[in-house]
């Protein structure tokens, strides 16, 4: 066969858009004199000021080895594959490793090893690295001996880089280097960024293949294997390569037993069994979600801690949560995550010390103290009244206490309030933001007037809605009648009735928190607009109370007008759990893991259609297991804070059952399925919208298309015809495994797309990076800007309306009185805010490494010409979207997106920099 070419990539990976961060996944190709093995690396791999040195020392003898993938290779007698120095030619070759030097890993003065490993850097035996042919022995048909040496350290002055070499002698007719095998001798892990192969006289560019992989210690897994950067289907793969790429995919798939290590890279699938806490009692116990008819659910990542002490169906809440070694966060990202989380904690402890003197549930006492959060700030609270929250900020406090003079910590400004302060209150900035805002998922078309309900009206009440053509004709001025309004496509919904009506009074039976089921409604102006016309809340039949619901609507009197505030309050409290629980958690984060998991063990690294998709995996799995650890778990800050409390995971399992389904993930699908656009190949993006200024899907489109035309290019460079996709074992083993273990509570489902042509698999693929970055984005970074403030998005509702029936007196006095403070009431309490705040501030922040969508980061590597262009096309495409954004944003016609106090939509921009923006689409579900 023909040798592999040595591969130079044609892109800078340290360009980036916006910023200029390091990233672990960028390479450092470097050239080398063929004479004196120089390993001079440029410039720009430097900072500025800094050149780089190399002291080479007298490197171990190489070997060959019998270590073989599956079997021991034999030793040849004589032939291509003879031995140097035994009569044969042979070729000098030289491997360089980069090693990041990492806290708490390799180069750890804190372990006892290091000591040893410094011994072995000495006497260059750090690393063993053999060289592996990808061509067979043309005599004994088996894979080639591979060729071994130690690589020793050689002086480096860079900062967080440590550089090894290895010098080999390689049998003449070896054939082409195809993967090198490497093993840590270390007893600390250690962080291998890349390797060097270059071969002495030989003019071609080295041979630089990316790892950003975890080494294991001595005592773990024996060698790894990394695969040169060409990628290949399973049916080209070259014949010395293919039982290293089938063992590859076999150790990454574990045998499904035993309790997962920190250092492990195994991939597998389990149930949501780890969100409750039995052994604390039956209050911490949550329902498995996943594998059973009641609850079905995605999968998530197997950790293999042993079951609950009280329930064998649970899994013990002990310890980390174990996540492959390789999907942790880099040491940047940690450390911007840890830091960011301690400050949010302790702008959250503040509030909390203060009210927990008094009352946890209390509320703000009035609108003053929460404009104080961000105009003046609050005082740090001495360690000692910490109290509970101490052992969560030690460290920061002890970092903030070393400053001079009293610390003083304040809330940012949320952008909507530096925008307009009173927006919160508007009907306008309501309706405006269910087009604009963080959850731009839930509007949809109204169809058929009156509204239903599809749930049995036996058990929840009569199904038809209470709101009626005449009150909502009033409130459209009469313009229209409601027969004509839906004919022309102009009457819109927020329909939270169906998804809560069922948990309505389970979760009242809680305390200090209400729950309605809801129908909000919207008409279409003339000027692009939407008026919010009525709201109707319903509580249904109980055992011991008939079905109550009233239709509440803006008005001049000031009674009904402050009952239309709390009315508000409450359909914004359940967008924020809809939001939360759907939207977010369960759309991306949740129904994405099982696409990583099944990549990863279906799909080797040398797959093409898994090095597409990897960049939009990056981190995804290891803030999932952060959220079960302290985000959605029993008792975590979802159940604190979101009115479903207890109930909203089994909320976020009944909609996945209800609602979820992929092919309706797509962007273009999910638009048309709502009713807010339909299929017209003339129109532009071959949709024509329903509502011209949806500032989310005007935006979302361009983002669509350009992934698609990207994907559709990689896809076109690899899959000529529909037997190639339809013939790649791996490819479709992977989708079989998303759809009948990942997703398998849905793998019977008609809907799920066959990859069967090169199209049906750009659709699929596109769809998957859709949901992972850019869905993704619009629904999380601007959580801050919009619920920062949180009177405009209450993550709860705490008290009932004041009317409903049995009328309570004494509440209905005191609405009557002191109506402000019955809508403060109804309002988070002062614990909840804040931990809400600190937690969107988290979230909605980018961190320093960000790797951004099309961004020269992530660019592809390699010689292929086809591929470097197309995706330098989607980067080129991705900038210029920008600038349309920007464009829209300033066009006075546009009003959901410009005008006096509107916030401008920019969560469809693709680039960013760190922190708080509202705008950057990552590559993956990242924070």
């Amino acid at each position: 066969m023909s040798s592999l070419p040595l591969l130079k990539p044609t892109y800078s990976l340290h360009q980036s858009h916006h910023h200029n961060c390091a990233s672990r996944r960028r390479i450092h190709p470097s050239s080398t004199s063929s004479s004196t093995f120089s390993t001079s690396l440029p410039s720009s791999s430097l900072p500025a000021g800094r050149t780089r040195r190399h002291t080479v020392r007298c490197a171990s003898s190489p070997t060959t080895s019998s270590v073989g993938p599956s079997q021991p290779v034999p030793s040849s007698s004589s032939g291509g594959s003879a031995m140097a120095g035994k009569g044969s030619a042979s070729v000098r070759v030289k491997a360089v490793a980069r090693v990041k030097v990492t806290v708490g890993g390799f180069l750890d003065g804190l372990r006892p090893s290091r000591t040893l490993d410094d011994i072995k850097d000495l006497i260059g035996r750090s690393l063993e690295l053999q060289l592996v042919s990808a061509e067979l022995d043309a005599k004994t048909g088996k894979e080639k001996q591979t060729v071994k040496s130690y690589a020793h350290k050689v002086a480096d002055d860079e900062i967080d880089i440590v550089t090894y070499e290895a010098d080999f002698s390689v049998p003449a007719g070896y054939g082409a280097i195809g993967a090198v095998l490497v093993g840590n001798e270390h007893g600390t892990e250690m962080l291998l960024e890349d390797l060097k192969v270059v071969t002495a006289g030989d003019s071609a560019a080295p041979l630089v293949i990316r790892c950003d992989s975890w080494l294991p210690p001595k005592s773990g897994d024996a060698k790894r294997v990394f695969f040169a950067n060409k990628p290949y289907l399973p049916s080209q793969t070259p014949p010395g390569l293919q039982t290293y790429r089938k063992t590859d995919l076999v150790k990454k798939r574990g045998d499904g037993t035993g309790k997962r290590q920190a250092s492990d890279r195994i991939y597998d699938f389990d149930v949501y069994n780890d969100l409750g806490n039995p052994d604390a009692g039956a209050d911490s116990a949550r329902p498995v979600l996943g594998g059973n008819k009641q609850f079905p659910y995605p999968r998530r990542n197997r950790t293999g801690r042993p079951p609950s002490a009280k329930d064998p169906e649970s899994e013990a809440r002990a310890g980390d949560v174990y996540v492959p070694r390789d999907e942790a966060f880099s040491e940047e990202k940690n450390t911007q995550f840890a830091l960011k989380t301690l400050q949010s904690v302790l702008h959250a402890a503040v509030p909390a010390v203060q009210s927990t003197l008094i009352d946890s549930n209390q509320g703000f006492p009035s609108f003053f103290v929460i404009d104080k959060l961000f105009e003046d700030g609050v005082q740090l609270p001495r360690a000692e009244e910490l109290g509970f929250l101490r052992s969560a900020v030690p460290r920061l406090l002890e970092l903030l206490r070393d400053g001079p003079g009293d610390q003083i910590l304040l809330f940012d400004t949320p952008a909507n309030v530096q925008k307009d302060k009173f927006a919160w209150l508007r009907d306008e900035e309501f309706a405006r933001e269910a087009l604009a805002g963080i959850n731009p998922y839930a509007i949809e078309l109204v169809t058929e007037f009156p509204l239903k309900s599809k749930l049995d009206p036996a058990v929840y009440g009569p199904a038809e809605s209470a709101i009626t053509a005449e009150l909502l004709e009033t409130q459209m001025g009469h313009v229209m009648t409601v027969a004509e309004a839906i004919k022309s496509k102009r009457l819109f919904m927020l329909d939270f009735h169906d998804l809560f009506i069922p948990y309505v009074h389970k979760i009242r039976a809680l305390e200090h928190t209400s729950m309605y089921g809801s129908r909000t409604l919207f008409f279409l102006c003339d000027d692009g607009t939407l008026r919010l016309l009525a709201i109707e809340l319903t509580r249904p039949a109980s055992p011991s109370l008939p079905q109550w619901r009233q239709v509440f609507s803006p008005s001049t009197d000031t009674t009904k007008s402050w009952l239309w505030r709390m009315a508000k309050a409450h359909v914004r409290a359940h967008d924020a759990g809809h939001h939360e629980l759907v939207t977010h958690w369960l759309r991306t984060h949740c129904a994405v893991e099982p696409y990583i998991i099944a990549a990863n063990r279906q799909l080797s690294e040398m797959h093409p259609i898994y090095r597409l998709l990897h960049p939009h995996f990056r981190y995804t799995m290891r803030i999932n297991a952060l959220a079960r650890s302290a985000l959605i778990n029993g008792g975590g800050i979802i159940e604190l804070t979101f009115s479903p409390q207890k109930y909203a995971m089994e909320i976020s399992s009944v909609a996945y059952d209800k609602l979820w389904r992929f092919d309706m993930e797509a962007l273009p699908a999910d638009l048309v399925r709502r009713g807010m656009a339909e299929e017209d190949p003339t129109a532009e993006h071959g949709l024509k919208l329903t509502i011209k200024d949806y500032p989310f899907a005007n935006d979302g489109l361009l983002i669509w298309d350009a992934i698609k035309v990207w994907v559709q290019a990689y896809v076109s460079r690899y899959y000529p015809d529909a037997a190639t996709v339809a013939g790649d074992a791996e490819l479709q083993a992977f989708w079989n495994e998303v759809r009948t273990v990942g997703h398998g509570d849905k793998k019977d489902a008609p809907w799920w797309p066959e990859l069967d042509t090169p199209e049906s698999l750009a659709q699929t693929l596109t769809t998957i990076i859709w949901v992972a970055a850019a869905h993704h984005a619009a629904v999380n970074f601007g959580q801050y800007d919009f619920g920062g403030y949180f009177p405009n998005r209450p993550s709860i509702a705490r008290t009932n309306m004041p009317v409903e029936e049995p009328l309570d007196a004494v509440a209905f006095e005191k609405f009557l009185d002191n109506p402000d403070q019955a809508l403060r009431e109804c309002f988070p309490s002062q614990v909840q805010a804040t931990l809400v705040m600190a937690v969107l501030d988290v979230l909605s922040s980018h961190s320093p490494d960000e790797e951004y969508l099309g961004g020269m980061e992530t660019a592809p590597w390699g010689n292929d010409a086809a591929v470097q262009a197309a995706y330098q096309n989607f980067n080129e495409q991705l900038k210029e979207v920008e600038g349309i954004i920007d464009g829209r944003n300033k066009d006075r016609k546009l009003k959901n997106r410009c005008g006096a106090g509107i916030l401008p939509y920019q969560l469809m921009k693709p680039f960013s920099r760190p922190g708080v923006t509202g705008m950057g689409i990552p590559n993956s579900t990242s924070i």
